[in-house]
């Protein structure tokens, strides 16, 4: 029997996957308000908390969703076993999406007062795309929207989030909702891009190795649809994208070439491509996905230094 402290950390919280994703664009924010010098630790803390929080809210939802509406289908056996032997009831992972939710409101209050009422959009454009990822009529990941709202959630709207909630105090401070505007430059929309490729990437492996179980949720994601070879060829080409990336933010944004630090993350980005493009073995793509997840945080940690310098 699977302990409950192993379901609940290993497969449910599944730190390896959810801490590296959510802190990854965290990171670039924080890059970007040093350069900027309106950096603040306390804002950008509860940033990353309530963005972890919902991550993990929407990983619980997803679960739960999996075993309620398709309880024949055994994606991950460990949890239909617990269920089936009393580890884990349906009743625990509502309280827990409910309880991650919970938390991430409570940091809402600070985060509104320093920030103002934009932190709300934020917060609801977080909670919604969580949720809806595969809970609800609209499951996005069943209509296979999951890439291109992955990418967009964390490489862009993340990163704008955490870089707001520490600029916007200077700016509030004015009374002036232009200058408030003027929080959020260009940087903080594109900086963050190539961390939102290598984190949709990490979705990728999940959905080729996910691939059968996926299809008989009825969930058209490209390796349903198109194949494997499909989410092969996207992987590699977000892949290039975010490693060609710093070359224009040194060259077309003016920053130093300490950008350029996150090629050092190339080796490893070559061999969890590799494996991905050679094998379709479950045992050979479950360890891709946190080594993705991982080389997305050490990417995103060399960006944030270039980008500080």
């Amino acid at each position: 029997m699977v302990s409950r402290r192993k379901i609940w950390v290993d497969l449910l919280l599944y730190p390896g996957h959810t801490l590296p994703t959510a802190a990854a664009p965290v990171l670039v924010a924080v890059g970007l308000a040093i350069h900027a010098q309106v950096f603040s630790f306390l804002p950008a803390f509860l940033g990353f908390l309530a963005s972890w929080l919902i991550h993990v809210g929407g990983v619980f939802a997803d679960n739960y969703a999996l075993i309620t509406q398709h309880p024949d289908i055994r994606e991950h056996p460990e949890l239909n076993e617990a269920l089936e032997n009393g580890t884990l009831t349906r009743f625990d992972l509502k309280a827990a999406i409910l309880t991650c939710f919970v938390l991430a409101l409570l940091t809402g209050p600070y985060l509104l007062y320093v920030a103002g009422f934009l932190v709300v959009a934020f917060g609801i454009i977080g909670l919604v795309s969580s949720w809806a990822y595969a809970a609800g009529r609209f499951a996005y990941a069943r209509l296979g929207l999951a890439d291109p709202i992955f990418f967009l959630m964390f490489g862009v709207v993340a990163v704008v989030g955490i870089y707001y909630v520490q600029a916007a105090p200077r700016y509030l401070a004015a009374s002036n909702w232009f200058l408030v505007v003027q929080a959020l430059p260009l940087d903080a929309f594109v900086l963050g891009l190539p961390v939102g490729a290598l984190i949709t990437n990490v979705l990728l492996i999940d959905d080729i190795r996910d691939r059968e179980s996926d299809k008989g949720k009825g969930w058209h994601t490209g390796a349903v649809r198109f194949g494997v070879d499909w989410n092969r060829r996207e992987l590699l080409a977000l892949t290039v994208f975010a490693y060609v990336a710093p070359f224009g933010f040194w060259l077309g944004r003016g920053f130093s070439p300490w950008v350029l630090l996150p090629l050092l993350t190339l080796p490893q980005a070559l061999a969890v491509a590799r494996v991905v493009c050679t094998s379709t073995r479950f045992e050979d793509l479950f360890p891709m996905t946190p080594k993705g997840a991982f080389l997305s945080l050490g990417y995103a940690a060399l960006l944030a230094i270039g980008v500080a310098l």
